[in-house]
């Protein structure tokens, strides 16, 4: 199984790492992938303070946890998988962004993104659009950036939303 996944992961990138994006894509899974390095959801958490009603500390306090946990975890996923990075196999065609650390297994932008996106959804159901919208963007600009591998992706959209719901029922 560890074979076809991987098998699949390398094709993915190969083409991935090679297509010329049309400089609208380019803006916006660098704008996604910027955003999910933490101003996205600090923005989201200071629209919350100020607009959350009586929720707010409970989804702060839910996010928040949830985001750490994610953090906690994946530092050491990282670590301990030791997965090279697709940037580190291949040379990708025109994204030029440096990585955050050395391993691609699992996508912590995407852990993180998934725990707060799922975390704050289940307190405010009527942001679910949105927040899904931002976690799934951040998610597929790692992939698209030659940072990770479908996989890492995946896993860490798994993940990050077990911590979210996680984060939910501490505070609820």
């Amino acid at each position: 199984m560890r074979g076809f996944i991987s098998k699949g992961d390398h094709h993915l990138m190969h083409r991935v790492n090679n297509w010329e994006a049309p400089r609208w894509v380019r803006f916006y899974v660098l704008g996604a992938t910027r955003g999910g390095d933490g101003w996205l959801w600090y923005a989201m958490g200071l629209a919350i303070l100020l607009f959350g009603g009586e929720n707010r500390f409970a989804a702060l306090g839910a996010a928040g946890v949830a985001a750490t946990l994610s953090v906690l975890l994946f530092i050491w996923l990282k670590r301990f998988a030791a997965r090279p990075r697709p940037c580190q196999i291949e040379p990708h065609c025109w994204a030029t962004l440096l990585p955050p650390d050395q391993f691609s297994f699992p996508s912590g932008h995407t852990m993180t993104a998934f725990a707060v996106a799922i975390s704050l959804l289940l307190f405010y159901s009527t942001l679910t659009i949105g927040l899904l919208f931002c976690a799934i963007s951040i998610a597929a600009s790692r992939i698209l950036l030659g940072m990770h591998f479908l996989s890492d992706v995946l896993a860490g959209a798994l993940i990050g939303t077990g911590l979210g719901y996680l984060g939910y029922l501490a505070f609820q």
